[in-house]
Parts: structure tokens; C-alpha cells; sequence
């Protein structure tokens, strides 16, 4: 089984590029971040015509997030926590994998910058009410997988340059702490896992010639609950659809289950 997820940075505009990702590598599920949509105008026709189901939790202009998947999910839910500002962040569902109950996460963490302002406190009040409630989801269900655009880069291997990433939200020690606060409530960054020294920049900016320089940074993870990491197959990040006209400045990553 396949689970994919990508920051599509709209699903309208980045329509053709999914398809033909879908098409040529047809994941079992596809979570997606940022579709920039509300649900009314989400493009249910043609991932119905590629026979996928839609599960869409969608916001006008901006944010976002969707499952897409060959099989029927359940339990599906956008408001595990609260979120003061009402924005489309988070996207639950449960999966039957080997006798086994999996809830899959999508998340869309806020970016956060410019730090010292309002967006930073919201990251941070973001990711302390997504611990809180992920700290209870395990004590009821310990088969997770949170897969998303975390917009966090967890260490200096991370980042092309980490020195000037130093003070940005998505590199600051306080945001690095809050990934390792969720790592220790009983997860595993699943592509460090498996690629302990290897490169996974899954984000290339559209400025600078940032792609063609290789100047990129792994913000899109999947964490894998302790009790599933045995299953864990293999874990790549698929640089295909970066390569493409108009396309995402994220890049899908994939999780391999056995």
C-alpha cells in the first residue's frame, strides 16, 4: 500500500499535474495540503474519474486539505481540536490495513513567519493543541500515521542553508522542539527512519532558480506511530512532479506499506 501526501499549492490550478501523477504512479491514497478551495468548488469530477474518492475539508483562497483514496475511508473528521481562527487544516480517516485500525492524519501546519508576530503565536498554539489531542488519540487507538506539510525543517541535514534559515519560523529551535514534543508521544519520522544520511528535500521555492540549484528543504513528513513502524516499507519523495510546467513548489512524498 502506497500513502502519499503533497502540498498540491492549489488543487485547481495544479489540476493536470495530479491527474498525471495519479496516473503514472497511482497511490492507494493521495493527502493533500493546501487545495486553496472551499469544498463546493473542490474538482470532485475528475478525481472520480480517476476512481478516487474525495474527502474534503476546504477553505476559499487559502489552506486546505483533502484525502483522496481507491478505497472507502471512514470516520471522517475536520475538527479533532478546535481552531481559534476556524482555518482548514486537518483532515482525519480511518483505514483497514492488515486487520489492523489505522487512523491517517493530514495536517497543514501554519508557516509561521514572519516570527514575532501574530502568525508565529498561532503556530505555536497550532501545534500544542494538535499534541494535546494526539497525546488522547493514542491512548484510544495507537496505529497513527500523520502525513502533511508540517512546515517544519527538524535539523540543519535538512536545509540547504541552515545558518540562514536560523530565525525563521520553520527553522527555529522553539519549532524544532514542538516536532520532537510529537516525536517522543510515541512516533518515528518515517523517511529518517529509513534514510538516516540521505537528502529529502521535498520544497523548492519558486525564486532563485532554487529547483535548479537543488537549493530545497524537507518540510513534508510522514510520523509513524511506534506500533506501525515494523510495516514500514519504504519511504521516498518523488521529485517527478517538481520537474513539471506550473507545478507545486512541493513535491509528493510517498509511504510504502508491507
Amino acid at each position: 500500500m502506497i500513502i502519499s501526501s503533497w502540498n498540491v499549492n492549489s488543487v485547481r490550478a495544479r489540476i493536470e499535474n495530479i491527474k498525471e501523477y495519479i496516473k503514472k504512479f497511482s497511490p492507494d491514497i493521495l493527502m493533500m495540503q493546501e487545495i486553496k478551495t472551499p469544498d463546493e468548488t473542490y474538482p470532485y469530477d475528475n478525481i472520480k474519474s480517476l476512481n478516487y474518492e474525495s474527502y474534503v475539508f476546504g477553505q476559499k483562497s487559502y489552506n486546505g486539505v483533502a484525502i483522496i483514496s481507491k478505497k472507502k475511508l471512514t470516520n471522517i473528521e475536520n475538527d479533532i481540536f478546535k481552531d481559534k481562527l476556524k482555518q482548514s487544516r486537518i483532515i482525519t480517516a480511518d483505514l483497514k490495513h492488515k486487520n489492523k485500525n489505522i487512523q491517517i492524519i493530514n495536517i497543514y501546519t501554519p508557516n509561521g513567519n514572519p516570527v514575532d508576530t501574530e502568525k508565529y503565536d498561532y503556530k505555536i498554539y497550532w501545534l500544542d493543541n494538535l499534541i494535546k489531542k494526539l497525546n488522547k488519540i493514542l491512548k484510544e487507538n495507537p496505529n497513527i500515521i500523520i502525513g502533511g506539510d508540517f512546515n517544519i525543517i527538524p535539523t540543519a541535514e535538512d536545509v540547504h542553508d541552515p545558518k540562514g534559515y536560523e530565525n525563521d519560523a520553520l527553522f527555529r529551535l522553539e519549532i524544532r522542539k514542538k516536532l520532537r514534543e510529537l516525536l517522543s508521544l510515541g512516533f518515528h519520522d518515517a523517511y529518517r527512519h529509513m534514510h538516516s544520511d540521505k537528502e529529502g528535500y521535498t520544497f523548492w521555492d519558486y525564486t532563485s532558480g532554487a529547483w535548479q540549484k537543488n537549493n530545497g528543504m524537507r518540510i513534508d513528513h510522514f510520523l509513524v506511530s511506534n506500533s506501525l513502524i515494523n510495516i514500514i516499507k519504504d519511504v521516498k519523495i518523488n521529485k517527478y512532479p517538481r520537474g513539471k510546467q506550473k507545478p507545486s513548489d512541493h513535491t509528493p512524498i510517498e509511504l510504502e506499506l508491507a
